[in-house]
């Protein structure tokens, strides 16, 4: 699996570990990391008091993660194909 790859499929299920992999935008790749601990705490902690809070947050947090797995994998497809 190429580098790429690699990135988009760690930002999706740790939207910031990607970017790290990538060597791209690494302030920013450790908010998100510390951001999405926090997030998965409340996630999971809210799964069964409020049902219907979660599935809204689960579904916020897969169309987040989808983003950043593409917005990784175009900057680590691009800088690969220009040898960056």
């Amino acid at each position: 699996m190429t580098k790429p790859r690699w990135a988009a499929l760690a930002n999706f299920f740790l939207p910031g570990l990607g970017y790290l992999i990538a060597g791209v935008k690494q302030q920013f790749a450790w908010l998100w990391l510390i951001g999405v601990i926090g997030l998965t705490i409340v996630e999971f902690g809210i799964r069964d008091p409020e049902p219907g809070y979660y599935a809204l947050m689960f579904g916020s947090v897969l169309i987040m993660n989808v983003a950043f797995a593409i917005d990784v994998y175009r900057i680590a497809s691009d800088r690969e194909r220009v040898g960056a």
